[in-house]
């Protein structure tokens, strides 16, 4: 897990220190819930997804029929941090 720690003061004196976790460990997702921040994010995903689907069609040495379905799944698994499909 990646985390970015910050202190400072308030202005009574008061020491504070904020943890922000920035990346989570795989599994802290919930898998149903499949949300992305922005536009680009989403794009970003598919850019991922597209790449890793054309090394999957190499192996499998043809187009993949079920592509849409195949995107979906890998869509979910990395935004869940799952083991992604092969």
């Amino acid at each position: 897990m990646d985390m970015k720690l910050e202190a400072f003061s308030d202005p009574d004196g008061n020491g504070w220190v904020l943890q922000e976790v920035t990346t989570r460990l795989p599994g802290r997702l919930d898998p149903s819930a499949t949300t992305f921040a922005s536009a680009a994010d989403l794009a970003a995903a598919l850019r991922r997804a597209a790449v890793a689907h054309g090394e999957h069609e190499a192996r499998l040495g043809a187009e993949d029929p079920n592509w849409p379905d195949w995107y979906a799944d890998h869509l979910v698994r990395e935004q869940a941090g799952s083991e992604l499909p092969a």
